[in-house]
């Protein structure tokens, strides 16, 4: 089965079920430990990124913190 999902902002498609574990790999995130991940505008927690599926018409952001500060 096809579905379509967006990933930041681009339309993918995507063949069978997957969780978004498998979907950071698919997409070649680097250091995924460190990105958060929304799904549908909702924070997903890390130690559920194995159990949340995505489906059709689902819309998922990796987003990046990146550490700082004044020189």
């Amino acid at each position: 089965m096809k579905m379509k999902i967006k990933v930041n902002g681009e339309e993918k498609e995507i063949t069978g079920e997957i969780n978004i574990t498998t979907l950071l790999k698919e997409n070649d995130v680097e250091q995924p430990d460190m990105v958060s991940v929304q799904l549908n505008g909702e924070f997903v927690e890390r130690d559920v990124f194995e159990s949340t599926s995505v489906k059709e018409n689902d819309e998922v952001e990796f987003l990046y913190f990146m550490g700082g500060g004044v020189n």
